[in-house]
């Protein structure tokens, strides 16, 4: 009982914040209760996704996004009645929840959960090319779209009126709540799902088919989105392009950061009072652009004030997320001889007298999109610091390098500061950022510095570098000083080559720490944190340590990028950007350099070479699952392989076929 009081306390702040701050009449109050109700239900989705398979679902929202877009043209278009187009739609949605874990997600049983986490981004980019498609049959578009109400039932309360979509959502979405609790509770399914979550690996000894009820939670997860969905298409009409906001992701996994994850009470009055401020925030301000924010500061102070946890359960489910495969290197008899160094040297000479030569090749427009790779390859490199090396998850990693640029902006732009040394302070900048937010967030285990840069990209992106609010942000033309005082560097080719310097000097520095007592500090610390704390090694100094490198990097490749387009625009580095930069890093290889540069080549090149939106969300989704697939450990293990085993032939004796003679 004393736990569950507390557990509700988040949900009072949120309430309470909402009546002295933000205040609304009663009719908007209830409106808002009914925004929270819909987004409990997305956070009850991904909680039961969590419990089951120990990843944070991306495709939560557009598992019901996609049967929503096909009932809403049934209702709409076809007129069909509203109570058949809801059946429909459960049951569509619950068929394609589990497709999508027999033919996608069970592919990755045997993966680490982050490589299964980023399958989900591939899947949910999947799913929004689908949902964009389907209304397409009646050759309209469902965005905007407002189902109408079941029953003509209104409320008017003082200027503000209620229907029948509102009382549907308020009898329906509590309803599929305690449908839930009572699968989970009073079910023998449902008993063998709690059970799964706690200890799969024990389940699956004892011979409870763990494959089968991950298909029954991914399809109830789905019928939960779609249910939110479908009501929220009543009331707030189909949401444009995308199957939720920012602002209410980040808010649906705030809820759940708050719930521990697997606390479904708290977890689902969490995401109601989340809703209820949210709406409020919206009601009183006369900028919409401020909503992000501001929920943005309230989730951090959520976030911040919560205790570290004792449990076993929670540091078991977080080793498998610092799982990360790092390319294995050639036996080190054979690295040393003769043969296998120049070999080396020759491919090294070889790969940069290639990327020299590119200026003398490539037209201007394609040197500027190299030269974006090449700096998007440090963005990379400072991922591989933070995820590879200290097992720690940023999502929102664009933030830092959206600070990098505007700071590096100002400075060129203010002082005319020389190009090194604004990039320089970009640099600084980045690496304070990522004290300010490690610091409250790294002390916690689990997925808290995940949430954490995610509301910090909607923060950073929507208010801290947005021009609107603050005239510090660059707006002008960003000129490229001198190098020293001496070097033009207004010349694409001359950019290009200082970047790739910076990008070497980066490179440098990352192996050169690697290989320090830090660098084996960081990386034992991934391994097992509860062995090397036995050393007198305090754990968040050491995470804070890393992160702050990361950090310094992405605040110097922000710099780059910045005077690379001579300008700034804050939509280049909000959350949908950090979620691109990571999922391609995990692709190319979050365990070494190499996959940093391959991530880099993956992610800018098919936006390069695809121009139209939905196919380039369709071939990179594709692209994301089968690679993931194919290759669980990134891009660059799987070429370090290939490179180990041509050596091996090439330099290894081979063993005489026939035996010798007496």
């Amino acid at each position: 009982m004393r736990a569950s009081a507390k557990g509700g306390l988040p949900a009072l702040g949120f309430v309470v914040l909402q009546l002295t701050v933000f205040p609304m009449p009663l009719g908007a109050w209830l409106r808002g209760v009914v925004v929270g109700l819909l987004l409990a239900l997305l956070a009850l989705g991904l909680a039961l996704v969590y419990r089951s398979n120990r990843i944070i679902n991306f495709a939560q929202a557009d598992l019901g996004f996609v049967p929503c877009s096909l009932v809403v043209g049934l209702v709409v278009f076809w007129q069909w009645p509203w109570a058949l187009g809801l059946g429909v739609g459960l049951v569509c949605a619950a068929v394609l929840g589990v497709g999508v874990e027999f033919l996608l997600v069970r592919r990755f049983r045997a993966s680490s959960r982050l490589v299964l986490t980023v399958a989900t981004i591939g899947i949910t980019q999947l799913l929004a090319v689908v949902a964009v498609l389907v209304p397409r049959w009646w050759g309209r578009s469902a965005a905007s779209q407002r189902l109408p109400t079941p029953v003509s039932w209104r409320w008017e309360i003082g200027s503000f009126t209620l229907n029948a979509n509102d009382l549907a959502a308020m009898l329906l979405a509590p309803a599929a709540m305690i449908g839930v609790v009572w699968f989970l509770d009073r079910t023998l399914v449902g008993t063998a799902v709690r059970a799964t979550s706690q200890r799969s690996d024990r389940a699956a000894m004892l011979g409870i088919p763990t494959g089968r009820l991950s298909a029954v939670v991914w399809g109830v997860a789905a019928a939960l989105s779609f249910l939110a969905a479908f009501l929220r298409a009543g009331i707030l009409g189909v949401p444009l392009g995308s199957a939720l906001s920012i602002t209410t992701l980040v808010a649906a996994l705030a809820a759940l950061v708050i719930g521990r994850m697997s606390h479904l009470p708290t977890i689902v009055a969490s995401a109601v009072g989340l809703g209820i401020l949210e709406y409020g925030i919206t009601w009183n301000q006369d900028t919409p652009a401020l909503t992000a924010p501001i929920m943005a500061a309230v989730i951090v102070v959520a976030l911040a004030a919560q205790r570290r946890s004792t449990a076993r359960s929670e540091p078991d489910a977080v080793t498998s997320w610092h799982a990360v495969e790092e390319p294995q290197p050639l036996p080190a008899a054979l690295a040393k001889r003769p043969g296998v160094r120049v070999l080396g040297l020759v491919t090294a000479l070889c790969g940069a007298g290639v990327l020299l030569a590119l200026p003398g090749v490539l037209r201007v427009d394609q040197l500027i999109k190299v030269n974006a790779m090449v700096i998007f390859a440090v963005v990379g490199i400072s991922l591989v610091v933070l995820t590879g090396w200290a097992g720690q998850v940023s999502l929102g990693h664009m933030a830092f390098v959206g600070l990098g640029a505007a700071s590096s902006g100002w400075l060129t732009i203010t002082w005319s500061t020389d190009l090194s040394l604004a990039i320089a302070g970009a640099g600084a900048v980045g690496a304070i950022a990522a004290v300010v937010v490690g610091l409250p967030a790294l002390r916690l285990q689990g997925l808290y510095l995940a949430v954490t840069t995610l509301v910090f990209a909607l923060v950073v992106s929507a208010w801290l570098v947005n021009p609107r609010f603050f005239s510090w942000v660059p707006t002008q033309r960003l000129e490229r000083r001198p190098l020293f005082g001496r070097l033009d560097m207004t010349s694409p080719t001359r950019y290009y080559l200082y970047t790739l310097a910076v990008f070497a000097l980066v490179a440098v520095a990352v192996v050169r720490i690697r290989a320090s007592r830090n660098g084996r500090t960081i990386l034992a610390l991934r391994e097992n944190e509860r062995c090397v704390q036995t050393f007198a090694v305090h754990p968040t100094q050491v995470k804070l340590r890393a992160f702050v490198i990361s950090g310094t990097i992405a605040g110097i490749a922000g710099g780059l990028l910045a005077h690379l387009s001579q300008a700034f625009d804050p939509a280049t580095y909000g959350v949908v950007g950090g979620l691109e930069v990571f999922s391609s890093t995990v692709v190319g290889g979050a365990g070494s350099l190499g996959g940093a540069v391959l991530g880099a080549l993956y992610l800018r090149g098919t936006q390069w070479f695809v121009t139209a939106p939905e196919w380039r969300l369709l071939i990179a989704s594709i692209g994301l699952l089968s690679v993931l697939l194919l290759f669980p450990g990134g891009l660059a293990r799987a070429l370090t392989g290939l490179r180990n085993d041509l050596v091996q032939r090439l330099f290894e004796p081979r063993a005489p076929r026939g035996g010798a003679g007496p």
